[in-house]
């Protein structure tokens, strides 16, 4: 103890202004190093109500940052770390940041990229990334502005359970035992349906591996995240055409069961948590430190009776679209500037007005029901559709919804063209290759703005991925062909992710895929009013269909829903406030359950069903039939009949597993050239019959390390004469017993082998009593 005393007294002399005394550090020294406790790891034990099990730990690793947990199910483990500064930044949102990272090593592989290790995130990363900062994000308190980071760290996957739900747990656990102000915890839990029979109860399976959810009929892979009193922060997922019913059911299930899990948390954050820092409001650039809190009533004041009755006649003029209504809003802002920069800052001013015009936005809506582009709570934007606008394209639409405004196309092609998933995420989610997958793009000009068009950023792939779990489940499994579907916002007022299910599924159809149903999507919102200054207690609310981005940016809720008239293929659910009421949310499920028909009603005006009659430009797939003798003519030397077929006409030929060959071509004109070059290949010459068992004279054409090549007649493919039948002595190479290139030979046939369709000939067979005749081709 003698060196660790004398680090106190260095520490001591250093810190001289550090509360933290000599007896506190030697209480910390020997509650974390002493008597050999190395081994004793604080944990708590979550169990579900199907007797699943997961452990929540902390205080073994990392334990400079500000918070850490370890969270196992099964044998999947997950470590996530917490760290914020302590002074707050200057931006006027809240920077956290979420990184999750699938370590090759945690699967016991090596990455297969050039340098072997972990480079840059994948998709299924960002989105867990995305996850994991939409269930966390709601429960900071408002006026935190310190740059906060997680940090979820793959220890060990067993590919059965998904470390995506253990690493929210656990960073709900780091958050709790650390001192960055949260009002959490939370809890997540991943919702299955299972059916013993098709048409019989659901029931609803909490944490399912990987193996029930896609034993699962129903395919539903639902992510619940709530906070105590049973409040919805986050929902993800997406189903095989689930029922209203079933949906509610399992999302019931889910919250309650993650009050088990917070529960849990809680225990271990009363135990081994620190106490939470005070919370500073960050200073605004050109404002002294203690200024904002003093006057800010004031400059509200002040700023709301120069503006109300402008933005008012603002919010209440339903002839602006959204270019108009921001410079009109922007237009009151620079004249409030104006005639108050005089008395206030910029600064002052700027946030005051922000504030003012959120709540008078709001407060507009529960005065009478009226939005600001005039429809009411429930009434849907002019929609229009449009397809087949290009002809070169296997499949087009145009799905227009107000100012919201999406192309989508559809392209097919090969098998071979299947976007296939990186080894970890093989593991992970059990899926090797995807034959459907959509891909979203969203230019800068879509909301007029400047900007740099590079790779493909987090938002584009979240809002992608939602729109192709949207469409997933209508498009069949046993599709010839792989489909690449893009979706281009041209415009956005709100909702596009949603407009591309609409614009998807209406290109789908247009291009001739069988879905089973159209689908479509809606964005739902919400305005919420608290008793008094109550952020727990909701005293009214509006849901608000089909939403525009000013009511998203203004609202409470985001709550993204898809499916088909017969039920639900994927939903998402993004809150601002620290909770939603589970009667919130079964009221907007059922309210965007109608807005989601009658956006499909007025879809089957532009196009009812799939296109039965095939297009011009329509790729084909079909199976060849060809004989096992002559397949070696129909491959050519080393594939070069292949090669050609493909350099030529664009077909491709792909050999199955079973021995039989598809072609793939672009078009009906490919796919009859490339017949007419296969017929030539196979019908170049009349083949002479062979008799089994009879004794040929063959040519040497080629003499290899394996044996010799040889001809039975002219114009035929060199067959192998392999060493092992050469001679009835062991023969390493054919040199050994003095056969060259032009020497001809006596060989025996014995057929074809029925799986290559390569002729099978023996010479050694003939060294012993000749049984058979001798018969020669070499003039055939």
């Amino acid at each position: 103890m003698g060196g660790w005393a004398r680090t106190c007294q260095k520490l001591k002399r250093n810190f001289n202004k550090c509360p933290v005394s000599i007896r506190s550090l030697n209480m910390c020294f020997i509650k974390h190093f002493s008597d050999g406790n190395h081994s004793r790891v604080p944990s708590v034990e979550v169990s579900f109500s199907n007797g699943k099990q997961m452990t929540i730990s902390t205080g073994k690793y990392a334990r400079f940052a500000d918070g850490c947990a370890v969270v196992t199910i099964g044998d999947t483990s997950v470590m996530v770390t917490a760290v914020s500064k302590t002074k707050p930044s200057t931006s006027s949102f809240l920077p956290l940041t979420v990184d999750y990272r699938q370590k090759a090593a945690a699967a016991g592989r090596i990455p297969t990229n050039f340098l072997r290790r972990e480079m840059g995130p994948s998709e299924r990363e960002i989105l867990t990334s995305r996850l994991i900062d939409r269930s966390l994000r709601p429960l900071f308190p408002q006026g935190f502005f310190c740059e906060t980071q997680i940090m979820c760290n793959l220890l060990a996957v067993d590919g059965s359970n998904d470390p995506a739900v253990a690493s929210i747990n656990a960073a709900s656990a780091a958050l709790a035992l650390s001192d960055v102000p949260w009002n959490g915890p939370v809890g997540a839990v991943r919702v299955g349906l299972m059916r013993e029979k098709a048409e019989g109860p659901a029931e609803v399976v909490v944490n399912p591996t990987r193996r029930e959810i896609s034993q699962s009929k129903s395919g539903l892979d639902l992510v619940v995240t709530a906070t105590k009193h049973n409040l919805v922060v986050m929902l993800e997922g997406s189903a095989n055409i689930v029922s209203q019913q079933d949906l509610l059911k399992a999302i019931k299930t889910g919250v309650r069961e993650c009050q088990s899990v917070i529960t849990s948390i809680q225990q271990l954050q009363k135990m081994y948590g620190r106490s939470k820092r005070e919370l500073t409001s960050a200073v605004s650039p050109g404002v002294q430190e203690g200024a904002v809190g003093e006057c800010t009533e004031d400059v509200m004041a002040v700023v709301k009776g120069e503006i109300e009755a402008k933005l008012r006649a603002i919010f209440r003029d339903f002839s602006h679209d959204k270019l108009s209504r921001d410079e009109a809003v922007f237009a009151v802002r620079n004249e409030a500037l104006e005639k108050l920069q005089e008395k206030f800052s910029t600064a002052e001013i700027n946030d005051s007005f922000n504030k003012v015009t959120r709540e008078l936005f709001r407060l507009m809506i529960f005065e009478d029901d009226i939005r600001c582009d005039g429809r009411t709570l429930d009434q849907l934007r002019n929609i229009s559709c449009e397809v087949d606008l290009y002809k070169p394209l296997h499949g087009s639409a145009l799905f227009q919804r107000g100012q919201t405004q999406v192309f989508c196309t559809v392209a097919l092609d090969s098998p071979d063209s299947a976007l296939r998933m990186d080894p970890v995420s093989i593991l992970t989610s059990g899926l090797k290759e995807k034959n459907f997958f959509l891909h979203y793009e969203f230019p800068p000009y879509a909301v007029k703005e400047v900007g740099r068009s590079g790779p493909i950023g987090r938002r584009e792939l979240g809002h992608g991925a939602l729109a192709e779990k949207g469409l997933r489940a209508i498009v069949p499994d046993d599709f010839p062909f792989t489909i690449r579907l893009t979706s281009e916002v041209l415009e956005s007022n709100g909702s596009s992710s949603m407009a591309s299910v609409c614009g998807g599924s209406l290109a789908l159809m247009d291009a001739g895929v069988t879905v089973s149903a159209p689908a479509a999507g809606v964005a739902m919102g919400l305005v919420t009013r608290f008793q008094g200054n109550d952020s727990k207690h909701i005293e009214d609310y509006r849901i608000l269909t089909d939403i525009l981005g000013i009511e998203d940016y203004m609202g409470d809720m985001d709550f993204k829903f898809a499916g088909t008239k017969k039920g639900v293929t994927a939903l998402q659910v993004d809150v601002k406030i620290p909770g939603l009421p589970l009667k919130i949310v079964m009221e907007t499920i059922l309210k965007a359950t109608d807005a989601k028909s009658r956006i499909i009603d007025i879809m089957s005006e532009a196009i009812r069903e799939p296109r039965k009659e095939r297009k011009g430009n329509w790729p084909v797939s079909e199976k060849l039939d060809i004989p096992p003798e002559k397949r070696a003519r129909f491959i050519g030397v080393g594939g070069s009949n292949l090669k050609r077929l493909m350099a030529e006409t664009g077909a491709q030929v792909n050999h199955l597993e079973d021995g039989s060959f598809t072609i793939f071509a672009p078009n009906v004109d490919a796919r009859n050239e490339a017949q007419e070059m296969i017929d030539g290949w196979l019908s170049a010459e009349r083949e002479p019959v062979l008799e089994f068992g009879a004794v040929y004279t063959a040519k040497i054409v080629e003499v290899r390390e394996i044996g010799v090549m040889v001809t039975l007649y002219t114009g035929m493919m060199p067959a192998l004469l392999h060493n092992s039948q050469l001679d009835q002595r062991k023969v390493k190479h054919p040199e050994a017993l003095g056969l060259a290139v032009g020497q001809e030979i006596k060989v025996k046939y014995f057929g074809r082998d029925p799986v290559s369709g390569l002729m099978r000939l023996s010479r050694k067979v003939l060294q012993g009593p000749a049984s058979a005749m001798v018969r020669n081709l070499g003039d055939h």
